[in-house]
């Protein structure tokens, strides 16, 4: 027997099983997520986004049903706050912060610090206004590349788009494995651990300071993990991302993502959110997640059909009609 590739999807959004799939599935999506964690108003936006999309048009449908391997990233993420780490795995707050200074120490007054310890003391208004920008872009930049990348290379998209789960995936297994604060509990808190809900936007106040708007205020309140410092995915996001910038051969845009990749890497340090270590160690996740993927190319015809099944799946349909049955 052998593997059939995925029919590619219907004409009309109306029609064939999506026509109910699609709705059952978010009905299920909402109902399951109002015992687990309770309702959230994203939720609705969420549901509202995919079945709008699916239902409005070809090209509409087709472009939610390749980003729904983004959709299955933030409801993994969104689940997490129901299982916070911390309760299944010691927090470690005082030997990172230990390790961050014998290996990255800066002696200033007499005194050895982190660097956020270091950049507490040295920051600059300037600087404020720039990382928070950075940091603004760790989620739309992936975001508007994949976008980018469906309608120019729509193969490389799902390559990128499996990428970013599997370096997610790994992330993820690591923050149960070894809970981790960030260096702005210990400012806070102290190093002796005490559960939190609820995130902080450290040095990143200084930036909603600036613009005069709670935008990172609005952010970190909805942080499903305090507790998930290492490895940074704010960090491994952007490598991906350049990667498939320079196979894609992206010209300019690979300058312009290098240049967003160190500065979320730079933003990650200076506003106490991240520890150098937390930024090598998201760095690592991110090169981990390309190379497997790139060997289940490689040396895995099963996931390549598997590929070329999605791409055929998201063809547009002009595409797939004058192709011999």
């Amino acid at each position: 027997m052998t593997n059939q590739p995925f029919p590619p999807l219907p004409p009309r959004p109306t029609t064939g099983r999506g026509r109910w799939l699609v709705p059952a599935l978010s009905l299920a999506y909402l109902l399951f997520s109002y015992f687990l964690i309770g309702f959230r108003p994203e939720q609705l936006v969420l549901v509202g986004l995919c079945n709008g999309c699916y239902f409005l048009s070809d090209t509409t449908r087709r472009f939610i049903t390749g980003f729904s391997i983004f959709v299955v990233f933030w409801i993994l993420y969104d689940y997490m706050r129901a299982f916070p780490n911390y309760a299944y795995r010691a927090v470690d707050v005082a030997d990172i912060y230990h390790a961050e200074q014998r290996f990255f120490g800066i002696v200033s007054e007499g005194k050895l610090l982190t660097p956020n310890e270091f950049f507490l003391l040295h920051h600059h208004p300037a600087l404020d206004l720039l990382c928070g920008i950075f940091y603004l872009c760790w989620v739309p930049i992936p975001l508007g590349f994949a976008g980018y990348l469906f309608f120019a290379n729509r193969r490389l998209f799902f390559e990128f788009s499996l990428t970013f789960l599997l370096v997610n995936l790994i992330g993820f297994t690591i923050y149960y494995l070894h809970p981790a604060a960030p260096p702005w509990f210990g400012q806070q808190h102290g190093l002796a651990f005490t559960p939190l809900t609820m995130g902080s936007t450290a040095g990143l106040a200084r930036f909603d300071a600036l613009v005069g708007a709670g935008v990172f205020q609005g952010i970190y309140a909805k942080n499903a993990n305090v507790f998930a410092a290492m490895p940074s995915l704010h960090s491994a996001y952007p490598v991906v991302v350049l990667f498939y910038a320079l196979k894609n051969k992206s010209g300019f845009f690979n300058l312009f993502f290098l240049i967003i990749m160190l500065g979320i890497w730079f933003a990650a340090v200076y506003t106490s959110h991240h520890y150098v270590l937390d930024v090598l160690a998201g760095l690592a996740v991110a090169l981990t997640g390309i190379g497997l993927l790139r060997l289940l190319l490689v040396y895995s015809p099963a996931f390549r059909r598997l590929l070329d099944s999605f791409v055929q799946a998201t063809a547009p349909a002009s595409s797939t009609a004058s192709s011999p049955a």
